[in-house]
């Protein structure tokens, strides 16, 4: 699905872009590389076959999906080998995106990635996009959610918009990606299906769900906009509260169940975000082949359907040339929506 309007981010809020570059270039130069996790049996040489990067922190979503998947491949040793998985931090992803095109011909690594990376590598000014690296597959479709502390005097998605209306100034939203991901992207098209111009939309970026959950907590925003699997502890414990999701229907977990669609609102509104993985550009087509059958293998699993069901991720599995398409397509998704806004 494309978007068919745009967001900002606020001029107190709006990071420079000589500013952005520089902290990118600083990361870089510092190899911003942390939380290294080995999955699977480690040899005794700690050498692995498969090499699955995991372009924010633990515990974020796009951690959740490569995780699951690194889990699926080792139990059903569908690679014959080992797996490591590397958290490499900085910069909405766009900095392991960089490290990702310097590994050209690296045919034992993969990378999860999700329509954050695009927005992260035009927000923060990197000249690399995923589709210039190797498609493989793209796995899932998740709905987005809109988030309130417990103790938020919006009740409903209908309060919410009433006070947005009345005063889009009064109401400070955050989301968990850079200008241009999804979560920048679903507050925006929210507000143009509401009415309410989107330049007006005044949005937080937080580096991922632990971020933003403090900033909801802390009442330093009063709504966000994010994938709910990281926020389902806290909506169980009765700390936050989801007003509504974005999908076509409703939520299946029992924590969820009970949440409206937007469009059970009576707002014409469908919104989803995905995630995929791709490899270094310059591999052979050979081994490219290789790893699209491991991802079809797990993919076709009981254990990974299990997982789609427990995670409420969306089936969207797509390989080869269908999913180098499907990049380019969410590229220019991104592109065209910040140059709307003046962002690029």
């Amino acid at each position: 699905m494309s978007p068919t309007t745009s967001g900002l981010i606020t001029p107190r809020t709006r990071p420079g872009r000589r500013a952005l570059r520089r902290a990118v270039a600083a990361a870089l130069a510092a190899g911003l590389v942390a939380l290294t996790a080995a999955c699977g049996v480690t040899r005794g040489d700690e050498s692995h076959d498969i090499d699955m990067w995991i372009p924010n922190s633990p515990g974020g979503g796009y951690d959740q999906t490569g995780r699951a998947a690194v889990g699926v491949l080792d139990r059903e040793d569908i690679t014959g080998g080992d797996i490591q998985v590397t958290n490499i931090l900085g910069a909405g992803g766009s900095v392991a995106m960089s490290r990702l095109m310097g590994e050209e011909g690296n045919d034992r690594l993969l990378m999860t990635l999700g329509l954050g990376v695009v927005g992260s590598t035009y927000s923060f000014g990197v000249d690399a996009r995923p589709h210039d690296a190797t498609p493989i597959a793209q796995l899932i479709e998740e709905q987005e959610g809109v988030l309130v502390p417990a103790d938020s005097p919006f009740r409903t998605i209908d309060d919410l918009v009433a006070a947005w209306q009345a005063d889009p100034g009064s109401v400070v939203v955050g989301g968990g990606s850079s200008p241009g991901g999804p979560d920048h992207l679903f507050p925006m098209q929210l507000a143009k299906a509401v009415g309410i111009d989107p330049k007006q939309v005044r949005y937080v970026s937080y580096d991922g769900g632990g971020p933003l959950t403090s900033a909801l907590l802390g009442q330093k925003i009063q709504v966000g906009f994010s994938g709910l699997a990281e926020f389902e502890g806290q909506v169980a414990a009765g700390e936050l509260r989801v007003l509504a999701v974005s999908g076509d229907e409703r939520l299946t977990e029992e924590v969820l169940a009970d949440v409206p669609t937007l469009t059970e609102s009576g707002i014409d509104l469908v919104f989803t975000n995905w995630r995929g993985v791709v490899a270094p550009p310059g591999i052979s087509d050979a081994r490219r082949a290789e790893l699209i059958d491991y991802l079809t293998r797990m993919h076709d699993s009981p254990e990974w359907q299990q997982a789609l069901t427990d995670n409420g991720w969306t089936d969207a599995f797509t390989t080869g040339d269908e999913f180098a398409q499907f990049l380019v397509d969410q590229d220019e998704r991104v592109s065209t929506t910040l140059k709307e806004l003046d962002l690029l």
